[in-house]
């Protein structure tokens, strides 16, 4: 997600990179999180919000089933 991340800040020409550390950084995690939804879900698809963020752009549905469970799980709490 980082170096997905880090291609789309190139895109843009912003000269901002993020780093693997910032992974754990709340805020800078959030950061990622939206510019990687406004580039590939812009119709701001909840499901494949999820999917996309355990398994890429380019997901396997099947294999992010756990994934999306966990999180719709902790949703409902």
């Amino acid at each position: 997600m980082v170096k997905e991340c880090n291609s789309i800040l190139e895109e843009k020409n912003i000269k901002t990179r993020f780093t693997l550390a910032d992974r754990f950084d709340l805020k800078k995690s959030k950061e990622m999180f939206r510019l990687f939804q406004e580039k590939y879900n812009p119709n701001n698809d909840v499901e494949w919000a999820i999917r996309a963020w355990n398994g890429g752009p380019r997901f396997n549905k099947k294999s992010t089933n756990g994934y999306f469970n966990r999180v719709v799980a902790a949703m409902k709490r």
